[in-house]
């Protein structure tokens, strides 16, 4: 049995729905963690029911290469299937299997087994799944390791330094096991990213242009935070006398988000909360791998690291989150989650005025009563209090488990 450190921000909200009728598909990044949150979820359900027969299936280990259809994967399980007994079944990297939803439609259906399963591609849910399992599945979405998790997995003390490794390194779990070294941990992160870019990306999406989509990585890396355009992006490549279609562009980039690679966030009026359909921008789901690809520098790259962290750790909260544009005004992010909403500025320092006046006075032109943070590194800065809007520490910001009662 492999030892794992518990993640209970996930196996706690898949808990409720164990012996439910639906199939629990867990989504995220290759690399990021499902199969450990599989595990411990098998540990939850033999906790629960010591009898409960258990049917695990590991894409990646060769003794289940042969299952290579729905059929065979089909059959497989019925010959698994325990008479008399509650049957658990567990398929890790599913979309490896061809026409993997009609065996376990089939399998809802007769109630065979109480189903999980984990996958690396989001076309898996807005395809397969969607088309032959609607209503019939929830996802669980899994992420990097948060600030708070980082500081457990690797030992360390909440200090500014922690949280500089942390947005340097990342959190991707298996860094667990190697030492906090810039050269090493780089070279185990850019084999990541190859075969991300190989599997998830290039295989799966049919994607001829490979170099190009190495170069449209780094200027996602370079340009983390900024406003994209791939009309913007065209017009850069026509200069250098690279020919590429702009829907080309588009599909590069949304094979990308489709591997949980990078996310797509949309820019939002911040009054009537339409979303716009140009001007959006993209953050990387672990840090470590874009400044793995992409030479950085501290100083340089900073306020693009704040807002990358600041934006995984909502979506890992559970907020849907946007770009806020209020009139002329930009706000960094918006965040909704039900009926709650924040309003949230990044900046690396409140260094003077003019800084001071815009992160605030964005904010302070939006005529409601939500939070409304002002997120930074000054060391002093948490608990401060400029007409109702509150400065937070980005440490602070992290570890918060309610956001909106910072």
């Amino acid at each position: 049995m492999k030892e794992y450190i518990p993640r209970p921000l996930y196996t706690l909200r898949i808990e409720p729905f164990i012996d439910k009728s639906l199939i629990k598909v867990i989504t995220g990044q290759r690399r990021i963690g499902k199969s450990y949150v599989l595990l411990q979820l098998t540990d939850v359900i033999r906790r629960l029911n010591p009898n409960a027969n258990i049917i695990y299936i590991d894409k990646e280990l060769l003794e289940f290469s042969r299952l290579k259809n729905d059929t065979e994967l089909y059959h497989y399980v019925k010959q698994k299937i325990a008479e008399k007994e509650n049957n658990y079944l567990f398929v890790d990297e599913v979309q490896e299997i061809e026409n993997f939803q009609l065996a376990l439609r089939s399998l809802l259906n007769e109630e065979a087994c109480d189903i999980y399963c984990t996958g690396s591609n989001a076309k898996m849910l807005s395809g397969e799944l969607a088309t032959h399992l609607a209503g019939r599945y929830i996802e669980f979405h899994i992420h990097s390791l948060s600030y708070a998790e980082f500081l457990t997995f690797h030992h360390l003390p909440d200090t500014q330094d922690s949280l500089k490794k942390f947005l340097i390194f990342g959190g991707m779990p298996y860094l667990y096991h190697l030492p906090l070294d810039e050269n090493i941990i780089f070279e185990y992160l850019n084999s990541i990213y190859s075969t991300i870019l190989l599997k998830d990306v290039v295989s799966r999406e049919s994607i001829r242009n490979v170099s190009f989509l190495e170069n449209l990585v780094a200027y996602l890396a370079d340009n983390t935070g900024a406003l994209f355009s791939a009309q913007n992006i065209y017009k850069y490549l026509k200069s250098q006398h690279v020919n590429m279609p702009v829907q080309t562009i588009l599909n590069y980039l949304k094979a990308l988000c489709n591997s949980f690679f990078v996310y797509k966030i949309q820019r939002i009026d911040t009054q009537g909360m339409k979303i716009f359909e140009v001007g959006d921008k993209y953050y990387f789901e672990d840090l470590g791998i874009r400044n793995a690809v992409n030479h950085f520098n501290y100083r340089n790259d900073i306020n693009k690291w704040m807002e990358n962290a600041v934006c995984i750790d909502l979506l890992r909260a559970g907020y849907q989150v946007y770009v806020g544009k209020n009139a002329n005004k930009e706000i960094d992010f918006v965040a909704r989650k039900g009926t709650q909403r924040l309003y949230i500025q990044v900046t690396y320092l409140l260094t003077d005025e003019d800084t001071l006046q815009r992160e605030f006075g964005n904010l302070l032109e939006i005529p409601d009563n939500y939070p409304k943070y002002v997120v930074t590194m000054d060391e002093m800065s948490s608990g401060g209090n400029y007409q109702g809007i509150k400065q937070v520490h980005l440490r602070d910001f992290l570890l918060a488990e309610n956001k909106e009662k910072l």
